[in-house]
């Protein structure tokens, strides 16, 4: 290999993209291609830098079976970085197999580090500690390294695992000094603060707070009973009751539970659950009904009684009732926790990460942004949606997945 595509790819390693440019700008053949798709992502020209690396797969040969397997891995990174979650999963797979099979370890694991990432903004859980747990981050160089932690420190953060969490960041931290990139460092530094600000609104005796992921960690791990407005579930300790499906029912349990220990009246329930101004017969008829499968539902874990104004919700052991809520509440608030990352997202790769139909996530988009809380760029296919990273609270509850004890 020359001295010009050695230099190159040492600036880009150090996060040089234009040094890398001066030395390969105006070269064509498949090295050069790469280097220059890896250095115009680096600088934002995402749609450039695929073509160029497509180019470079094509201009090695068939013998050159690594540095394709190269290609394919910048561009699923690409593909991560630009949302594109419908990226094919099995080219990503094979190129890093081929990379294992003739020992570029590095590389290899960086491919699989992209897999975990992808599987983490859809919410698998299972399957990223699963691909987690087979990669050996000792070898890795401190750029890899640091990036590894992120992805141990995304896992824990949404098992609601924070004092791992903190330790994996302050290694990404470390890992990222060592690689002096700025912009490594930068996401470290951003992953970090999450664990610093309000993430949930504590609901209880009237009263209302702020609690941090710590908090947040202690009290699901207290006994409490918990009403638990990011998932739709009834949970105290391990006993988990899942609403999820039932939005009426989760409506009725969440307005008995801020009322606890008083009662809800009947006017407080048909308003929040069924949302009728003017209460008829038919009304208060489903409203007993629903009630009824309230109290079936949540047997295992509380009583639902009824007293002259309306029902009282009553733990079977003796704890606290408190709900839990987003900090602050808004309609379509999981498509706005997936695009508070700060990336550009497509409709589509919001369907399959919120696992719904792209017509719905279409629906949410467009109402968000008649509010002004998104906007799109680009038109068709090539139409993206973001939001300004301003959002003053973590996301990381919002975004799917199990609960942590699941």
């Amino acid at each position: 290999m020359d001295s010009l595509i050695v230099a190159a790819a040492q600036a880009l390693a150090a996060g040089d993209a234009l040094g890398a440019l001066k030395r390969v700008a105006l070269r064509d053949d498949g090295p050069a291609l790469a280097l220059r798709g890896i250095a115009m992502a680096q600088l934002g020209d995402l749609v450039r830098a695929k073509m160029l690396l497509r180019n470079a797969a094509r201009a090695f040969s068939s013998r050159e079976a690594v540095a394709r397997a190269r290609c394919t891995v910048a561009e699923a990174e690409i593909a991560l970085v630009s949302r594109d979650l419908g990226w094919p999963e099995k080219a990503l797979e094979t190129a890093r197999a081929v990379l294992e099979k003739h020992g570029d370890r590095i590389n290899a694991a960086h491919a699989r580090n992209l897999q975990i990432r992808r599987l983490l903004l859809v919410g698998r859980l299972d399957e990223a500690e699963r691909l987690l747990a087979k990669l050996d981050p000792s070898a890795l160089p401190p750029a890899a390294r640091a990036s590894h932690e992120l992805a141990v420190a995304g896992i824990a953060i949404r098992r609601l695992r924070i004092k791992p969490a903190r330790a994996a960041l302050t290694r990404a931290a470390e890992a990222a000094g060592k690689a002096g990139i700025p912009a490594l460092a930068i996401e470290v530094r951003d992953a970090a603060h999450i664990l610093d600000v309000p993430a949930a609104l504590l609901i209880a005796r009237g009263g209302e707070s702020l609690l941090s992921l710590d908090e947040v960690e202690a009290l699901l791990a207290s006994g409490t009973l918990v009403v638990d407005a990011f998932r739709n579930v009834v949970r105290s300790g391990g006993d988990i009751i899942s609403l999820a499906s039932r939005p009426v029912l989760f409506a009725l349990v969440r307005v008995l539970a801020e009322a606890s220990p008083g009662d809800a009246s009947r006017a407080q329930l048909l308003s929040r659950a069924f949302r009728a101004r003017h209460a008829d017969d038919s009304h208060r008829a489903r409203l007993r009904v629903e009630i009824g499968r309230l109290r079936a539902a949540l047997e295992p874990l509380a009583e639902i009684g009824a007293t002259t104004r309306g029902f009282a919700l009553t733990p079977r052991a003796k704890r606290d009732i408190v709900v839990l809520a987003p900090p602050v509440e808004v309609e379509n608030a999981s498509v706005l926790a997936l695009l508070a990352d700060g990336e550009s997202w497509s409709s589509s790769a919001l369907s399959i990460a919120l696992a719904t139909s792209a017509r719905t996530v279409q629906r949410a988009l467009d109402a968000l942004a008649a509010e002004g809380m998104v906007q799109s760029v680009g038109n068709g296919r090539a139409r993206r949606w973001m939001m300004p990273p301003v959002v003053g609270f973590p996301t990381a509850l919002l975004l799917p997945g199990p609960l942590p004890s699941d």
